[in-house]
């Protein structure tokens, strides 16, 4: 199992007075570049803890936008099951269902109920995945929304790689008769004191929505496209995924890479970390982290998690700020999106961050 040591780093928020601190997770592949492999070893591991607990039950899995999409997408992918993630996303024809995200810099959550009536009466367990919890408010906010919309659901769980909840909110959940499994507990009532300790003084680049770059960009389009914002079966997801995956590694722009990051935009990173443990499979060193709204601070300690924030303009949305950390430097760069936008700063914001360390950059829409 894991220890805290191990696993974690505690980051400053930037304005946010609801909550000081972000626990990262080394392993988790979203703000720190980690080998895909070892991402998805973890979120392994946490779908054999449920493995053992539900064998032939009828589970919904929800995994919560942004940074636990690519937990819950891998987890359910152990089961027999439906997957849905939560978004913030605008999803052409769609109906909601809206929560709230208390402590968040983006607060609005939502659901998207198309398909979700269909399958329901089907359900008799929902998992709720997540990367850290430290109240649970987020999930019983969704949990009262979906009892008054589902009424016949009575069984509802919560998986997560770290749990941080004071024995409070412990009880609260026990008296509620919800499941909680996690990887690492966590003491969180210090980490406010550690985020206040550091100073902030770490190096923040602007965007640059210039479309100058001398970096060698090549484009492609991949077909077979599924949304997992909209409830998904897991088996025909992963299907697509694979495909997804072929289709990169049959274009062997990759052949003679040794070093190579895949990067995912926002809620965007299963993909990214499936197409780079294949990399790895075929002996490469490979890195992955994605895109995210979260601002967080960055700063010089040593034992700080982030020292470089690269603010962008989002693939989805250039009126939204969005950002990337710690840029290395790769033999290529393959970028995974599921974007439909077509407005250029977005783009030309992440390619352009990408280039003050790297000179070869593919991206691959799959939408």
């Amino acid at each position: 199992m894991y220890k805290e040591n191990d696993l974690l780093q505690i980051a400053k928020r930037e304005n946010n007075n609801k909550r000081n601190y972000l626990v990262i997770n080394k392993l988790q592949g979203k703000h720190i570049p980690v080998e895909p492999s070892q991402a998805l070893g973890m979120f392994k591991e946490l779908a054999m803890l449920l493995k053992k607990a539900y064998t032939n039950e009828k589970i919904l899995f929800i995994g919560f936008a942004e940074t636990a999409t690519a937990i819950g997408a891998a987890v359910s992918s152990y089961f027999n099951a439906f997957y849905i993630q939560t978004t913030r996303e605008d999803i052409p024809g769609a109906d909601y269902l809206f929560f709230s995200e208390e402590h968040s810099h983006a607060t609005e959550q939502r659901l998207v109920k198309n398909g979700l009536d269909r399958i329901i009466p089907g359900i008799n367990h929902i998992i709720f995945i997540e990367d850290e919890v430290t109240t649970g408010n987020t999930i019983l906010n969704i949990i009262k929304i979906l009892k008054t919309e589902y009424p016949y659901i009575n069984k509802y769980s919560v998986a997560s790689l770290v749990n941080g909840m004071s024995e409070e909110h412990l009880q609260v959940y026990k008296n509620k008769g919800i499941e909680l499994y996690y990887l690492l507990k966590t003491d969180n009532s210090k980490y406010t004191g550690i985020a206040a300790r550091f100073a902030g003084n770490g190096e923040y680049i602007l965007p640059d929505v210039s479309g100058n770059t001398t970096t060698n960009v090549t484009y492609y389009n991949a077909n077979n496209y599924i949304d997992a914002r909209i409830v998904v079966n897991t088996t025909v997801y992963n299907r697509h995924i694979n495909k997804l995956c072929q289709y990169v590694i049959g274009k062997n722009f990759w052949s003679g890479k040794k070093n190579i990051l895949v990067a995912g935009t926002e809620e965007f990173m299963y993909p990214a970390l499936c197409i780079g443990q294949l990399f790895e499979q075929k002996g490469k060193n490979v890195k992955s982290h994605s895109t995210t709204r979260s601002p967080v601070v960055v700063s010089s300690e040593k034992e700080y998690p982030l020292h470089v924030r690269y603010e962008l303009k989002s693939l989805y949305n250039d009126e939204r700020t969005t950002f990337l950390y710690d840029i290395g430097k790769y033999d290529c760069v393959i970028i995974v999106t599921d974007a439909m936008y077509t407005g250029k700063k977005g783009i030309n914001t992440l390619i352009n961050a990408l280039s003050t360390k790297n000179k070869e950059i593919y991206v691959i829409r799959w939408c």
